[in-house]
């Protein structure tokens, strides 16, 4: 381009190498010290403002039952470290739930492992890397196949595997050599590495079972005791005919019997309602003012007061006083709205606001009483709460019907968690729901993938001069900025795309018509992993080892082109330059984000919009890189498990639960971690041309498909059903009443906190039976000031 020769950048092949690692090494040290500064500054501002912010820092604390039962945490700047730190895995869960327990077991899980490989790391192919590869070769004689720097310091960065031809070269000076019996340390510790991998997810998938089924077998909440029945055949869809049919299966008496039917009706005109009180609501506090407006009318209503006390005063006024009052001036004029009538609504004139909305109220709340005395038509989904708990799990665990896909019964979510709307549509329009979903996301994934090639594209200078050559030699002269463009921004970039996507994904996951909550919430969470894992990591790791690669090696990959050895290496040499990034993502994101969530920065950020954008009460009331790799990752997952920790107890009010069923995703993702873990390793070796060795990893990765099978079929009907010996069986634990569980005496009125908030509830479509909501003004204290004070009756 111009004048520019992009060949004379330094992050070219031959002796521009020893530059690219002094960048790489400039690149570290920066991303360091910007994380750390981020994460100390936002450490020390919560430290700060966590005893002024209770209401933020301590809402669980303040307004949950189940936390009453934590340590109260010093309102010193440090003290409240240590006493967080001492809270036990029993209160987590008594005081949190399964959920809450599940989260912080997996970053114990992966701290104990990344701990262990990390020692290995460390202690073993570190030191082999530095003693066998610190060669000194002869000016000009360095092999061509040698992609491996003679600067102990990039040892300090990676732990590259050689290629099997050159392990027994001998560098004349220095007469040290790479054993080619030593390869075989890769394929140890794939092996062990793999093996310690599987042994704490069947250890702690084992422990979580045991801790769920005692947990959820103490309990006998309405949830516990019912079932959500779908494929009910148009025969029996009548709560007396399930009840009858239920109870001839033997399994246990019916309580009640909740059947589904088609509200929609009921449910839009309560949404379109709400709608029309919002606007009612924010006419009135235009008309009335806030605080200065509100003034006015406690005067009139002073002085109103004072004349009624005259002895000559009327007992009743006329007509007059009630207009009078109708348009008194409260300093403000009453707010108009323009309404549309007239063919095709093209006529339009503007009315007044409050009385306009009124009316409409009036008329809907006429129309609902009118629904709800219909009746709707049935469904083929009910809620069927049975006598016992164990007879809901016998139930939920066999098969009711001979004919396919009718009375499938399975363990029905909490009242406050099922998605009423959801409870009448059609299971083709749930599976076109589904489908339509799933290709939204192939087409964001097309989407992402076109975004991050430019990202993946700012990793390399030369890949930048192609586009702007300006740029790519001004920051070839300055290695600071160069480290911040080519590996701070790309970092910063992708770690916002992690936090923006998931808000995306759960608003797809909301339009899958599912019913609960909870089920939304899981499906987020494959639908998150399958983003960070694909698109971030796969598709980032093939683009920014494309852009490496045409930084590197563009003039030799056009020579050997018809080689297809020789252009795998150069692609698995790139692929190992690409560590750096990965380094500097885990760098951000464990010490400059993370303690950005402690902070709940993006609550605190918000809160002025919020605040602005309010307009009545209701609104303002709610307000080498393998040893680094891995010890940047276990502090990842040090931090992490404090910090969340923290947020689950204090902070965060968890309302959906789905009794530890995230274990699944969690352990089937760490399952496909594996698999690719051992892809990438044999296909390392293979590229490295040490084909026996890589072909020895096959068997590995053979076994680890079977154990995916088998864990899936030994240990996923425990994390999904409770077992009926857990049922009866009786406590192991001391200091409580038999019949008690550990959790029932920890957590208040006897109860599992998972289902602290279901009391009084019971399976009804809240529209059925709620009370219309009231408009929500301010009321007004005798001295003119304002206070919000909840709904109230009449205007």
């Amino acid at each position: 381009m111009g004048d520019y020769n992009c060949s004379l950048l330094s992050n070219g092949e031959g002796s521009a190498r020893g530059n690219q690692h002094r960048q790489d090494q400039t690149a570290l040290y920066t991303q360091l010290v910007i994380s750390i500064a981020l994460g100390l500054g936002a450490f020390l501002t919560f430290c700060t403002l966590r005893p002024r912010w209770t209401g933020l820092y301590a809402a669980r604390k303040r307004q949950k039952n189940a936390a009453s039962k934590l340590p109260a945490l010093p309102d010193t700047f440090f003290g409240w470290i240590p006493v967080l730190y001492k809270i036990t895995e029993e209160q987590v869960l008594a005081s949190a739930g399964l959920d809450a327990y599940v989260f912080l077991s997996f970053f114990k899980m992966a701290t104990k492992f990344l701990a262990v490989t990390f020692f290995f790391a460390l202690v073993i192919i570190l030191p082999v890397n530095v003693h066998y590869m610190n060669y000194s070769f002869p000016p000009g004689n360095i092999p061509q196949t040698l992609e491996y720097s003679p600067n102990p310091q990039r040892l300090l960065s990676t732990a590259s595997i050689p290629p099997a031809e050159d392990v027994d070269l001998m560098a004349k000076g220095g007469q040290k050599t790479y054993p080619s019996s030593l390869l075989w340390m890769y394929v140890v510790f794939t092996y062990l590495f793999t093996s310690l991998a599987m042994y704490l997810l069947v250890t702690t998938t084992q422990k979580i079972i045991n801790i769920r089924q005692e947990y959820l077998g103490s309990q006998t909440t309405v949830t516990d005791r019912t079932i959500r029945l779908s494929g009910i055949p148009p025969e029996i869809r009548d709560e007396e005919r399930i009840k009858e049919t239920i109870e001839r299966l033997e399994i246990g008496k019916v309580e009640s019997v909740i059947l589904c039917r088609n509200w929609k009706e009921l449910d839009d005109v309560m949404a379109q309602r709400l709608v029309f009180l919002r606007k009612l609501e924010e006419a009135w506090t235009v008309h009335l003012g806030y605080s200065r407006t509100l003034s006015t009318q406690a005067s009139r209503e002073r002085a109103q007061s004072r004349a009624a006390a005259r002895e000559d005063a009327p007992l009743l006024r006329d007509s007059s006083d009630h207009e009078e009052s109708h348009v008194a001036s409260y300093g403000q004029e009453r707010p108009k709205t323009r309404i549309w009538y007239g063919f095709l609504g093209l006529q339009s004139r503007r009315v007044d606001a409050i009385d306009y909305f009124e009316e409409r109220l009036r008329r809907l709340d006429e129309q609902i009483n009118t629904i709800r005395k219909k009746e709707f038509k049935p469904t083929p989904l009910a809620f069927v709460t049975l006598d016992s708990v164990a007879a809901c799990q016998m139930a939920v665990q066999a098969t009711m019907d001979p004919r396919p896909m009718q009375l499938l019964a399975n363990p029905a979510p909490a009242p406050s968690d099922v998605i009423w709307q959801n409870t009448y549509l059609t299971r083709s329009s749930r599976i076109t729901r589904a489908w339509s979903v799933t290709f939204i996301i192939l087409i964001l994934t097309v989407f992402w993938t076109a975004l991050l090639v430019p990202i993946a594209g700012l990793v390399s200078l030369k890949s930048i001069c192609s586009v702007w050559p300006q740029l790519a030699f001004s920051l070839d002269s300055n290695p600071i900025s160069q480290s911040l463009v080519a590996t701070g921004l790309p970092t910063a970039l992708i770690s916002l795309l992690t936090v923006l996507v998931p808000f995306l994904y759960y608003w797809l996951s909301t339009q899958q018509g599912m019913l609960s909550q909870g089920e939304v919430e899981m499906s987020l969470i494959s639908k998150n992993f399958f983003f960070t894992f694909f698109n971030l990591f796969v598709l980032f790791t093939i683009f920014g080892t494309a852009s490496i690669s045409y930084a590197k090696f563009s003039d030799t990959l056009a020579g050997a082109s018809k080689d297809a050895s020789e252009i795998a290496r150069k692609l698995a040499t790139s692929l190992q330059d690409l560590d750096y990034f990965y380094i500097n993502l885990i760098i951000l994101q464990a010490l400059g984000l993370f303690p950005f969530r402690l902070l709940e920065f993006g609550s605190v950020a918000l809160y002025p919009i919020t605040l602005i954008g309010a307009k009545t009460p209701r609104v303002y009331s709610v307000l080498q890189s393998s040893w680094l790799i891995l010890f940047f990752g276990l502090v990842y997952f040090l931090i992490g498990n404090f910090i969340y920790k923290y947020q689950l107890l204090y902070a965060m009010d968890h309302r959906q639960h789905s009794t530890g069923q995230a274990w699944l995703i969690i352990c089937n993702c760490v399952v496909i971690g594996l698999i690719v873990f051992e892809v990438a390793m044999a296909g390392l070796l293979a590229l490295r041309t040490a084909f026996y060795r890589s072909i020895l990893i096959i068997p590995l990765l053979a076994g680890t498909i079977w154990f995916s099978v088998f864990f899936r079929r030994t240990f996923d009907p425990l994390m999904k059903f409770i077992a009926l010996r857990s049922l009866h069986s009786e406590a192991p634990f001391g200091d409580h009443s038999p019949g008690e569980s550990r959790y029932a005496q920890e957590t208040d009125r006897g109860r599992a906190v998972d289902e602290d908030d279901e009391t009084g509830l019971r399976y009804i479509n809240p529209n059925l039976v709620i009370p219309l909501e009231e408009i929500w003004l301010a009321k007004t204290h005798a001295n003119g000031s304002s206070h919000v004070d909840g709904p109230q009756e009449g205007v």
